[in-house]
């Protein structure tokens, strides 16, 4: 069992960083390369990633390697262990495999096309654009699409189904009496593209509110899917008059600013205002109080991932789209802690 001093002492840092950094203490001042070096040593103890293994070319079942391609940049991964759940999926599943990972992230500037063309294959993680998607495909035919399917049934992709999520948390609080919900979430415009692409979960949340008669426009707001939007946005929404009795936040990190802006105004969770979110990222069960989230199994779609385009390489020439469940997961933030939330029926 590797622990936090072996980690500590292999990164030249004290315990207590590398426990707050690992607990995502957005509070802790840490240079982005320390933290980097904490995070990637921690996954180095953990698991056998392709990186720090001992390399041969024998080793590797086909000869190349698998080019990762992120919507994000390399310090916004690091600050999202959801995504650093998905990356870890995808390299553990790749060891087994004896494959070999490499990692593309987004920039400002377009990747170098020699990047794909020199993998077996590309797993593209994350939301992109039409355009971003036919530029992935005319440099490498072999891809698989991860946390994300385009339009269509033309591509392999592995996912959850976050319409089906976000009812699921909607009907969990509305059975806890919860009624005037709000939501603050994003929509993601690629840089290389004027294409919007908008998640999942917002439209979701609108349908089901308007089929109750309960949608107000008010309630609902939209900035990016990061710590200090979500304070952002959760302080505008109380300052604005139009306090709800539920918040659900797109994911845990706009949660976490959603609590620093709930407690900045005097309110209390969930007395005054009840929270919920998505992803279920370690440092939700230790918020204070902890956080009702759905629990979406970002390893488990890394290695999906990986075992698809396997397939693909292997001469399956019929796509698949995999469906991953997901569970709502019943703690303090709301009133009924505790409780897994069973799945609704799909009609």
């Amino acid at each position: 069992m590797v622990t936090i001093k072996q980690i500590a002492d292999a990164v030249g840092v004290s315990s207590a960083t590398v426990s707050r950094v690992l607990n995502f203490d957005s509070t802790l001042s840490v240079s982005a390369q320390t933290r980097k070096s904490i995070v990637e040593t921690a996954e180095a103890l953990n698991y056998a990633t392709p990186r720090n293994r001992n390399r041969k070319s024998d080793q590797t079942r086909l000869g190349q390697k698998i080019a990762l391609v992120h919507f994000l940049r390399p310090d916004q991964e690091l600050v999202d262990p959801y995504y650093v759940g998905i990356r870890l999926g995808i390299e553990s599943r790749c060891n087994e495999l004896k494959l070999e990972a490499m990692q593309v992230y987004h920039t400002d500037s377009v990747p170098d096309p020699a990047l794909l063309k020199a993998a077996a294959g590309v797993i593209v993680i994350g939301l992109h654009s039409g355009a971003e998607i036919d530029w992935v495909m005319s440099h490498n035919p072999n891809v698989v699409f991860a946390d994300f399917s385009p339009v269509g049934d033309e591509h392999d992709s592995v996912r959850s189904d976050l319409d089906l999520a976000m009812r699921k948390l909607l009907q969990a609080l509305d059975d806890q009496g919860y009624r005037r919900m709000a939501f603050i979430g994003w929509d993601i415009t690629s840089s290389r593209s004027t294409t919007s692409i908008f998640d999942r979960r917002l439209p979701a949340y609108q349908d089901w509110m308007r089929a109750k008669g309960r949608y107000e426009p008010d309630l609902c707001r939209i900035g990016d899917n990061t710590e200090q939007s979500g304070y952002e946005l959760t302080l505008n929404l109380l300052q604005s008059g139009a306090r709800p009795d539920a918040l659900i936040t797109g994911n845990d990190n706009m949660a976490v600013g959603a609590y620093r802006a709930i407690h900045e105004s005097g309110l209390k969770i969930p007395g005054d205002i009840a929270v919920a979110s998505f992803n279920d990222i370690p440092v939700a069960q230790f918020l204070n109080p902890p956080l009702t989230t759905v629990r979406l199994p970002a390893e488990e779609i890394g290695q999906n991932a990986v075992d698809l385009l396997f397939e693909q390489l292997s001469g399956r020439s019929t796509p698949k789209c995999i469906l991953l469940s997901s569970r709502v997961i019943l703690r303090a933030s709301t009133r009924g802690k505790g409780v897994v939330a069973e799945p609704l029926p799909d009609a």
